[in-house]
């Protein structure tokens, strides 16, 4: 009898604590359904900012980011077609080899962290579930099975340094690639090149370990390094006054373009790999980021054509390609007429200078001789207590009445 009442205690017992955690999970927040008034808000726009783009390897759609969801349209511009349509920030969308998949960051899940999806939107698959040291800025490797990204680590600051790491594309607890080389400063850009053999990424290689503004950008603030998979070695593969950040290596590999800055502007360089030879081909990029800091990459991503002709890429608020050898620009416009889901901001009415308050902090405390008597100042004014039994005996009362200046540490005497 008596194993029988213990069993139907361990069940009771069991059955509070599952419901304690449908309960929990019930409460969870959700990102794409959060409490609050909804609202629809309309978007009619030409134009976008800081939009990360790629092209589709068969090169007939590009996909981009605008105000926290995803678009595709036909690489000849027109309308576009959102395939993310969520309350959640996604961006940084990069196609597979095959095409058949993007890869993008997402914070659907409470966080920045990396999924991928079918072209149109569908079959979504949370790849990495980090719940501290968020993720973003993913890219494929070039076989298709694996994925880099930079994640995140603060150190005393908020301010932190970045780290690669290479999962694969159905998830797992993925694989470090590289150490940060200190707590604070500035490391992503993650992407393969076309050989798989190297990882490149940027970098603020400036002295000392601690972040520091307002650098000067036409000396060398970011560099880019190449970390070669096989033995973990990290070279710089870009340097020089300007800084060099967003590697995008061509589909060949021969070619490397980057941004790098020109006195005030941005520019879009390339760097022939085998001669070593850099130049600019088209200076009035979007300004980088390269003197702040930037988490999410500093500057957003470009994307070369298949055949290795030309450089689609976002500047000024559109998105252009670029012929590199002739260097002729041409805009490729697009069509956002899109509705975002919206939710009231949270206010709480707080009254500046109310009659009556609290005061929540009481300063040189001190107990009479007797121990019948308390004294105290708060704001600025100084106050008796009654005691009685260790405890407060009625309401403080002021000790003085003047109002023309403020009044400090009171003290018994001695009697």
């Amino acid at each position: 009898m008596k194993s029988v009442k213990t069993l139907l205690v361990i069940l009771f017992f069991a059955s509070v604590t599952v419901q304690a955690e449908e309960k929990k999970e019930a409460e969870k927040w959700d990102v794409n359904n959060p409490p609050g008034t909804k609202k629809m808000v309309d978007i009619d726009t030409t134009t976008g900012t800081w939009m990360n783009v790629d092209v589709s390897p068969d090169g007939r759609l590009i996909v981009f980011d605008l105000l926290g969801d995803i678009y595709t349209m036909p690489f000849s511009g027109g309308e576009a077609k959102n395939i993310t349509n969520s309350m959640a920030w996604d961006m940084q969308a990069q196609f597979s080899p095959d095409g058949s998949k993007l890869v993008f960051t997402s914070d659907q899940g409470g966080g920045d962290n990396i999924w991928t999806m079918s072209i149109d939107g569908s079959d979504q698959h949370q790849v990495t579930k980090e719940k501290f040291r968020l993720l973003n800025s993913p890219s494929w490797s070039p076989d298709g099975n694996y994925i880099v990204a930079r994640k995140h680590f603060t150190g005393m600051r908020s301010l932190g340094s970045g780290e690669i790491w290479m999962y694969h594309k159905t998830g797992g607890k993925g694989v470090q690639l590289n150490k940060r080389p200190n707590e604070q400063k500035d490391l992503g850009e993650p992407v393969y090149t076309p050989d798989g053999k190297y990882v490149l990424f940027s970098r603020d290689s400036t002295p000392g370990k601690y972040f520091e503004y307002s650098k000067d950008s036409n000396n060398q603030i970011y560099e880019i390094f190449a970390l070669e998979l096989a033995t973990g070695e990290i070279k710089p593969w870009v340097s020089g006054p300007g800084g060099a950040v967003r590697p995008t290596p061509s589909p060949d590999g021969q070619s490397l373009a980057f941004v790098r800055r020109i006195r005030n502007n941005s520019a879009l360089f390339i760097q022939d790999r085998e001669s070593g030879a850099i130049e600019p081909i088209y200076t009035n990029l979007e300004r980088d980021m390269q003197e702040t800091w930037a988490i999410h990459g500093v500057y957003p991503t470009m994307s070369w054509t298949s055949d290795g002709q030309g450089i689609v890429f976002y500047a000024k608020g559109g998105i252009h390609y670029i012929d590199v050898a002739s260097k002729e620009v041409k805009n490729i416009p697009f069509h956002v007429k899109d509705q975002r889901e919206v939710r009231e901001a949270l206010t709480v009415k707080n009254e500046v200078s109310p009659e009556r308050f609290e005061a929540k902090m009481l300063r040189w405390l001190k107990l009479s001789p007797k121990g019948n008597l308390a004294v105290f100042q708060s704001l600025g004014h100084i106050y008796t207590v009654a005691i009685k039994d260790g405890e407060m005996s009625g309401k403080p009362k002021r000790l003085t009445s003047q109002n023309e200046h403020f009044e400090f540490y009171p003290e018994f005497s001695a009697d």
